[in-house]
């Protein structure tokens, strides 16, 4: 099936207050990252201003919001699940021209995204505190929890609906109110979730969409409004972002970068473990937190798995991702791609070997955001391969970088070797394998012979190490961050 024709771009506008307003600032263009003549939407930047009106929007409708019950607020979240539902296919062809993921993969993100909103949408038939004895007669001990405020929320480019969705349905449904700022190469995709939350009924200044360069969430972060920030994307700025929202005791929750390793043991089942491997790590451009960027696999069956993930992703086909049966799009923009090719470069340079090099499209100016599915060895002494950028740095892209281990204690030893510690797999079919693995990979999310990526809405997710800080997000963790507690001690008067 052909690409569609492009669409006259569309209009990108802020949403504050209930209202749709255009920005103040210079122009912001989306682009098709497989065809960059193919404009998706222009509209203008925001700036301070919008950022202070959007503040004391969601300032205004803090308390009425948070006075509704968690059913009222889980009914809007409910309408907003169905209403992406609806538009699945539709979503998922602006989201592949935009982004670069396949169409597939998009339609899927969407409907991800529907489903996390119907389960925080539920979230009001479920626990809201505890109940304890007391040592008192006549008296009980409540905790409840309360919303903490103004919640702002900063998001990547890489799932542009469904990582959103993970943060503003716990944070809608547990009453507080959201100023949004997504990554400024996808902002139709965040304008459209913004619509279904305003179609859904939710009320002006509950959410607020500001489109625009990072410096928007450095103006949040210093917002004397602000009363918690959730940030997902690289380690760099969540750093600065933590250390600006530290300086003012402001809470704050941070998703950062991920170097994520899947562990082939010799008694794993080979053909499982090439077809979870080659989605963990080249499905989406390698684009992902919980991508597979680094491969270790036991020396009694590297050459056999080496073999089979190789003839896999010979046939692995790279292209527009609009296109029906392409399997990998484009990486999101130039200079992403940019970054990855100097990463190769360096990566070659300090003694890496190509393993493999597939086919990426080479003709026009689309090309450039292309990068061709890679495989890299390290080989030779330890510490020059641990200090090796492919092993130890994290590309964003369709690069795996192999190292071969003499067993499994060898190979966990080497799932270890990273600042990182967000996700990993483990492939084999021996249980004691897999509690030592629970013993000794120290991560927030273990696969056990299934890919490294992927995360379900009613369970916590989150990293360790240099992958996170704050509180977990997903499932009932995502409570923690978005509300506090409070203590109720609660007794009766004399009875009459």
């Amino acid at each position: 099936m052909p690409s569609l024709a492009p669409t006259a771009p569309i209009e990108l506008r802020h949403f504050i207050a209930g209202r749709w307003v255009e920005g103040t600032l210079s122009p912001l263009i989306s682009d098709n990252p497989a065809r960059p003549d193919d404009i998706v939407a222009t509209g203008q930047q925001a700036g301070p201003a919008e950022v202070s009106l959007a503040m004391v929007a969601a300032s205004a409708a803090a308390r009425p919001w948070s006075r509704r019950s968690m059913h009222e607020r889980g009914a809007v979240l409910l309408r907003t699940a169905d209403l992406l539902a609806e538009q699945a296919d539709r979503l998922g062809l602006e989201l592949a021209r935009e982004e670069g993921k396949t169409l597939s993969e998009a339609t899927a993100e969407v409907l991800r995204a529907a489903q996390i909103f119907r389960y925080y949408g539920q979230a009001g038939d479920r626990s809201a505190g505890e109940v304890f004895s007391s040592p008192r007669r006549g008296e009980r001990i409540l905790v409840t929890r309360k919303p903490l405020g103004v919640i702002g929320i900063v998001t990547p480019f890489n799932f542009p609906i469904a990582i959103p969705a993970w943060k503003i349905a716990p944070a809608l449904v547990y009453g507080n109110t959201v100023v949004w700022k997504p990554a400024s190469t996808v902002p139709l995709l965040a304008v459209r979730l913004a619509e279904a939350l305003e179609e859904a009924g939710l009320p002006e200044g509950v959410l607020n969409l500001l489109l625009g360069r990072g410096s928007l969430g450095t103006a949040l972060v210093e917002h004397r409004g602000l009363s918690g920030l959730t940030f997902t994307g690289s380690t760099r700025v969540g750093r600065e972002l933590a250390a600006a929202a530290a300086s003012r005791g402001v809470p704050i929750q941070a998703e950062m970068g991920g170097k994520n390793a899947s562990v082939v043991l010799a008694d794993a089942d080979l053909e499982l473990a090439a077809d979870q491997v080659l989605l963990g790590a080249f499905r989406s451009s390698g684009q992902k937190c919980t991508a597979t960027s680094r491969l270790i696999v036991d020396e009694r069956v590297a050459d056999d798995f080496l073999g089979r993930l190789q003839d896999r992703l010979g046939q692995w086909i790279v292209g527009d991702p609009t296109v029906r049966g392409v399997q990998m799009g484009p990486l999101v923009s130039e200079p992403a791609a940019e970054t990855v090719r100097r990463g190769i470069r360096a990566a070659l340079a300090d003694g890496a070997t190509v393993l493999h090099e597939g086919q990426a499209p080479i003709d026009g100016a689309g090309s450039r955001c292309f990068i061709a599915p890679t495989i890299l060895e390290l080989s030779g002494a330890r510490n020059a391969a641990a200090q090796n950028p492919a092993w130890c740095k994290e590309l964003f892209g369709p690069v795996l970088t192999v190292r071969r281990a003499s067993g499994s204690e060898d190979a966990f030893q080497l799932a270890n070797d990273s600042a990182f510690g967000l996700a990993a797999a483990v492939f084999t079919q021996d249980v004691t394998r897999v509690l030592d693995a629970l013993d000794e990979i120290d991560v927030g999310v273990l696969h056990v012979n299934s890919e490294s990526a992927g995360a379900d809405p009613h369970v916590p997710f989150g990293g360790a190490k240099n992958s996170g800080y704050g509180p977990m997000e997903q499932g009932g963790a995502a409570q923690d961050f978005y509300t506090h507690t409070m203590t109720v001690y609660l007794r009766g008067g004399t009875p009459a």
